[in-house]
């Protein structure tokens, strides 16, 4: 069994460099989350800079974006959490300068681990991902709506 050491997170500083909500990050995602009282909402439109194979967002960036938007989920509903578990399920390719549309929302609280959803889809409601995940809560304040 691996011991891991105690991590202190400060959640008061800024995130202006995370690389999937930070808008000071040169290379970052820039996403920003909107929350209605039950869902977390954002739309993202890929560049060049986040492709795989040409013309294709890279898989490992539709995941980051999934792992964002519930982070994002537990956020609004006032948790500092760490993904403990993750699965996702890639449905199609999403394409280069194409809009996508990301949603996420807590489907349990369990005090200490929360499970979330979140999909990616088109404009016009195709599914491109979809993910769920355990995120283990570090620490609770008041819900907001930034993170």
């Amino acid at each position: 069994m691996v011991n891991w050491q105690q991590l202190a997170v400060d959640f008061d500083k800024r995130y202006s460099m995370c690389f999937g909500c930070g808008q000071d990050n040169p290379i970052g995602l820039k996403l920003n989350f909107k929350w209605d009282g039950k869902t977390a909402r954002t739309e993202f439109t890929p560049g060049k800079l986040y492709q795989g194979w040409a013309g294709l967002l890279h898989g490992g960036i539709i995941i980051c974006i999934l792992d964002e938007a519930m982070g994002y989920a537990a956020i609004f509903e006032g948790m500092n959490c760490v993904t403990a578990k993750m699965q996702v399920k890639l449905i199609r390719p999403a394409l280069i300068d194409e809009p996508l549309i990301i949603t996420s929302s807590i489907t349990r609280n369990a005090r200490r681990l929360v499970e979330t959803k979140a999909n990616i889809s088109l404009k016009d409601g195709t599914p491109v991902a979809e993910g769920t995940a355990t995120q283990f809560v570090i620490s609770t304040k008041p819900a907001s709506n930034k993170k």
